[in-house]
């Protein structure tokens, strides 16, 4: 039974790393210290993956295209990702946070919440518990982490945010409701920009805003998502941490320094970005019945094509062979393609899998 079925007041942190993967750069490279740093690609259509806090100072942030990180901060040092590094010490941080409590949820790389409700450590609170795992975090990655403390998934990781970087803050049962009141529902964690523009088209700018509108007005403009903006605009927030979540897809994108026109080029294109895709179903021993290829022209317009089988793909070339296939009646082109996309998703993670995960849940 749940903390929250029996009444019992949950104690969630939220841990994140302090802009990870340039952190992971310039620990690295000593003479990236101190200095504005990008990882990612800069070429002319590269896109910052990471930004240090001292380039973020110049308003350069994760997923800015390459060339207006360069006129915002023309000092700025771009290096290539090194996302196999980054793994290796997110593998790290992840077995110091299982030493505090089986309940990890990472939803990516650099980020994590725990349920502490009833921890390994003894340690007799949530701030105290957030407070080691920071400390040990650095020790031994030479790294930073903020962490946010709360009753809730929530307000843990708005609360992660509030003293960035290296911080620790901490929201009450008591303080939770004001805290989200007066924050611009754009901060809200599950509000996108399409979605916060929308509200505010609707007059909700705030969450005392979002709060004073009821259920049925949020279910009838927000549909399914309107019970979850409802319940959080009271600071409310059931969602369980659940570890060893089921990964939903599987996918790979580039965007291209010049647009492609011919099929040729594309398939060509397409073999490095097939590679990869397949290399993450084999190392995780998933495959998938559905594919989807992402095709983005060079005017921005976006289009997908999907194709689902009875059985899951049972090897790279049968991948390749599908995804051509769906390239082909694209042909030919109208216009240049500047991005190419590849998803696999319907995954089927093999009944090893399947009972280890029904195992956690009793």
């Amino acid at each position: 039974m749940t903390p929250a079925a029996t009444g019992q007041v949950r104690k969630i942190i939220h841990i994140d790393m302090d802009a990870f993967f340039a952190s992971v750069e310039q620990r690295d490279n000593p003479e990236l210290r101190g200095r504005p740093v990008a990882v990612g690609g800069a070429r002319a259509r590269g896109v910052v993956a990471a930004a240090s806090y001292e380039a973020r100072v110049f308003g350069v942030r994760s997923a800015m295209a390459s060339l207006t990180a360069r006129r915002n901060c023309p000092d700025i040092i771009f290096v290539p990702a090194r996302f196999e590094v980054y793994r290796e010490i997110s593998r790290q941080i992840r077995a110091i946070l299982k030493e505090y409590t089986p309940l990890v949820e990472p939803p990516s790389l650099d980020e994590a919440y725990l349920d502490v409700t009833d921890n390994l450590t003894g340690l007799p609170t949530a701030t105290e518990t957030a407070r080691q795992i920071r400390s040990r975090i650095h020790a031994e990655t030479g790294l930073t982490a903020s962490a946010g403390v709360s009753y809730n998934k929530f307000l843990a990781k708005l609360a992660s945010d509030v003293h960035k970087p290296d911080g620790l803050h901490v929201i009450t049962p008591e303080a939770g409701p004001a805290f989200v009141e007066t924050l611009p529902v754009s901060r809200f964690h599950g509000v996108g920009p399409a979605t916060a523009t929308k509200m505010k088209r609707l007059g909700i700018h705030t969450g005392r805003d979002l709060r004073d509108r009821s259920q049925a007005f949020l279910d009838s403009h927000f549909g399914k998502a309107g019970r979850f903006y409802y319940w959080i605009a009271r600071g409310i927030d059931e969602r369980p941490v659940t570890p060893d979540r089921a990964r939903k897809s599987i996918g790979a994108e580039t965007t291209f320094n010049e647009d492609l026109f011919v099929f040729e080029a594309m398939r060509g294109a397409l073999r490095p970005i097939l590679d990869k895709v397949w290399r993450q179903c084999e190392s995780a021993g998933i495959r998938g019945r559905t594919v989807t290829l992402k095709v983005k022209y060079a005017d921005f317009r976006q289009i997908t094509r999907r194709r689902s089988q009875a059985t899951p793909i049972a090897c790279r070339d049968a991948l390749e062979a599908t995804v051509l296939d769906l390239l082909s009646r694209l042909m030919p082109a109208a216009k240049g393609v500047r991005l190419l996309g590849v998803t696999v998703s319907g995954l089927d993670t093999g009944p090893q899998r399947a009972d280890r995960q029904l195992s956690l849940q009793l």
